[in-house]
């Protein structure tokens, strides 16, 4: 257990003191200079967990932090939350380039990472319990930073992504805006082997051996942004570096027109891999906080 400090308890009831996500002035912002905006309850959790939640293009830190419902629980369950704003005219994070893929690469995925390292020290952050969560290319970026950072991040839950590396653009750079943009991927025409797609997760950060995180993965079947195709992608891809198998299917679960799909043992709140595929359902899933909640294990 950590004991915070008298200065972060100070900093945090200053953040806490109001139903707002707060812009953290005083974080460097490298390597690409995205924005870093958090809540942080009056009363924490001693570690306290931390979810990051990234935004969707067109999104900021602060829209999401209202289209998504985690403030009021954060309060209830005492967890940080930091919310990533992109730096880029259309809102968009970098899922395209060698440098966000890649560990350590020097792109948004690990300026993201270097937020996490803030909240650890200046908030009393749990380093061995972060998560991560995100629509659209928050969605994207959510798989980018699992597949990248895997001793980062014990679980992400996924709405309406593709693949981790589905979206890389020969020749995209870190900086450019707007971000390299994938077609072929976007439009469900990128398939690979569950095996292909697990390489590719793992030539990312080659020298890796220990766990890897849980993943929760949410897709609409109507979806016209980054389609349907993607979903059964994703989960060949995350059921290979999980090393899972076997799967059953449930449907209407956890509500009508949705069908649940958990990969090797447990629960939907306790298996390695769970996907949700909404019938009927554009882009984009709505974000189910509580059962975001109850996959990371903080309620």
């Amino acid at each position: 257990m950590k004991v915070l400090s008298t200065l972060a308890t100070v900093a945090i009831a200053t953040i806490g003191s109001c139903q707002s996500i707060t812009k953290v002035n005083d974080f460097s912002a490298v390597p690409t200079n995205l924005g870093m905006y958090v809540y942080v309850p009056k009363t924490l959790t001693t570690p306290a967990p931390i979810i990051v939640a990234v935004h969707h293009c067109q999104g900021s830190a602060q829209g999401y932090s209202t289209e998504s419902h985690y403030i009021p629980l954060a309060d209830q369950h005492g967890f940080i939350l930091i919310y990533p704003n992109s730096r880029s005219s259309g809102g968009c994070f970098d899922v395209a380039s060698d440098a966000t893929l890649k560990h350590n690469g020097g792109g948004d995925s690990q300026t993201i990472i270097n937020m996490v390292k803030y909240a650890v020290d200046k908030y009393g952050g749990d380093a061995n319990r972060t998560f991560v969560t995100g629509t659209s290319s928050g969605a994207m970026m959510t798989n980018v930073l699992v597949g990248a950072y895997p001793d980062v991040f014990k679980a992400g839950s996924v709405y309406s992504g593709v693949p981790d590396g589905c979206f890389a653009v020969p020749g995209s750079t870190a900086t450019q805006d707007p971000p390299g943009w994938n077609n072929q991927c976007a439009n469900g025409q990128t398939t690979k082997t569950a095996a292909q797609w697990g390489d590719l997760v793992r030539s990312y950060y080659p020298d890796y051996t220990g766990p890897r995180p849980r993943m929760q993965i949410w897709h609409g079947s109507a979806d016209g942004t980054l389609r349907y195709p993607n979903y059964a992608e994703t989960m060949k891809q995350w059921s290979d570096v999980l090393g899972l198998t076997t799967s059953k299917d449930t449907a209407n679960s956890p509500q009508s027109g949705y069908t649940m799909t958990i990969y090797g043992e447990g629960t939907a709140t306790t298996a390695q891999l769970v996907g949700y595929s909404a019938s009927g359902v554009g882009h984009t899933v709505p974000v189910h906080e509580p059962m975001d909640l109850a996959f990371f294990g903080i309620a």
